[in-house]
C-alpha cells in the first residue's frame, strides 16, 4: 500500500533531532529521496526509518564525543593557561637569575681584583719584613758579639783587678765579683778613710791607685762609686759636718770620685752616689757585720 510523504513520521523525526550540520544534511538528502521516489513501500519506509534511528544514535554518540572533547579541551586550556603563566614566572625567574648571575659576577671580579691587589701588598710586606729581619738578625749578631767583647773586656778587667790586689784581697780588705758584666771592687771603709772622717788617707790614695792603673783603660763604662755606712748614728760635733749617714756617704763617695777624675778618668764616665746605712751587705748587729758595711763600692756597669 502507498504511503504519501506527508503521512510519514518523518517531520517527527526532524523534530526529535538536534540541528547541526550532520543532521541537516542527513534528513536533506532523506527528504530528497522520498521526494524523488513519491510514494515509497511500508517495507521501504522502515528500513529508512532504522537508517534514520541508526543514524540518530551515531549523532547522539558524536555529540557526546564532542561535549566531551569540548569539556576536555576546556580543561586542556585551562592547564595550558597555568602552564604559561608558570613559563611566565619561570622566565621571569630566569632573566632574575641572570641579572643576579651578571650582578655577583661583577662582585666577584671586584673581590678578586681586591684579593688580587691585597696578595700583591702582603708579598711586598712579607719581602720588606724578610729584609728587616735580616738587618735585625745581622744587628743581633752584631751585638750579641759587642756583648761579648764586653764580657771578655771586662773579664779581663776582672783578673787583672785580681792580680793587681792580691795583698789587699787577702787582707779582707778588698772583694772583687763579677756577674753578668758587672764588676764590683768592694773596698772597706777603714783601708781608705779614718773613723768619721770623708778625707782618703794616704794609704787609702795607693790602695785607689791600683784601681785606677787598671780601669783608666776603660771607656765603654760607666763606673760608679757608691758610699755606705752602718747605722750607727752620727753624735757629738761632727754632726756639725755631716748631720746623719747621709752626709757622711756622700762626701766619701765624691771624694774617691774626685780623686778617679784628678788621676785621669774621663768624668764622663763617673758617677758618686750616697746610700748611706740603707743598702747594708750585713747584719748591724754585731762589729763584725758593721764593718762589711761601712765601705766604698766601685761598680763598672754598661752605659745607658
Amino acid at each position: 500500500m502507498p504511503v504519501c510523504p506527508q503521512r510519514l513520521p518523518g517531520t517527527a523525526f526532524l523534530k526529535e533531532i538536534r540541528m547541526n550540520s550532520i543532521m541537516r544534511r542527513v534528513v536533506l538528502a532523506l527528504c530528497l529521496a522520498i521526494a524523488l521516489s513519491g510514494c515509497v513501500t511500508q517495507g521501504t519506509y522502515e528500513k529508512k526509518e532504522n537508517e534514520a534511528k541508526a543514524l540518530s544514535g551515531s549523532l547522539q554518540n558524536l555529540q557526546q564525543q564532542y561535549d566531551s572533547l569540548v569539556a576536555e579541551n576546556g580543561v586542556l586550556k585551562s592547564r595550558l593557561e597555568k602552564l604559561q603563566a608558570t613559563a611566565d614566572g619561570l622566565a621571569k625567574d630566569k632573566e632574575k637569575l641572570a641579572a643576579d648571575k651578571k650582578d655577583l659576577e661583577q662582585v666577584l671580579t671586584a673581590k678578586s681584583d681586591t684579593l688580587s691587589k691585597n696578595n700583591a701588598e702582603l708579598r711586598q710586606r712579607i719581602n720588606d719584613l724578610e729584609s728587616e729581619n735580616g738587618r735585625l738578625q745581622a744587628d743581633i749578631a752584631a751585638l750579641q758579639k759587642a756583648k761579648e767583647e764586653a764580657v771578655q773586656k771586662t773579664s779581663k778587667t776582672y783578673e787583672d783587678l785580681l792580680d793587681k790586689m792580691k795583698q789587699e784581697i787577702s787582707q779582707g780588705q778588698v772583694t772583687i765579683s763579677e756577674l753578668k758584666g758587672k764588676l764590683t771592687v768592694n773596698m772597706v771603709d777603714a783601708i781608705l778613710f779614718d773613723s768619721g772622717k770623708a778625707e782618703v788617707k794616704p794609704e787609702g790614695l795607693q790602695v785607689l791607685q791600683k784601681v785606677i792603673d787598671i780601669l783608666k783603660d776603660v771607656k765603654d763604662k760607666t763606673i760608679r762609686i757608691e758610699g755606705h755606712t752602718d747605722n750607727v748614728q752620727i753624735v757629738g760635733a761632727l754632726t756639725k759636718k755631716y748631720p746623719t749617714n747621709w752626709e757622711l756617704s756622700a762626701a766619701r763617695a765624691i771624694n774617691v770620685t774626685r780623686f778617679l777624675q784628678q788621676q785621669g778618668i774621663d768624668p764622663a764616665n763617673l758617677v758618686a752616689v750616697a746610700y748611706g746605712e740603707y743598702k747594708p751587705v750585713a747584719g748591724n748587729d754585731t762589729d763584725e757585720g758593721k764593718a762589711k758595711n761601712r765601705r766604698i763600692e766601685i761598680i763598672l756597669v754598661p752605659k745607658e
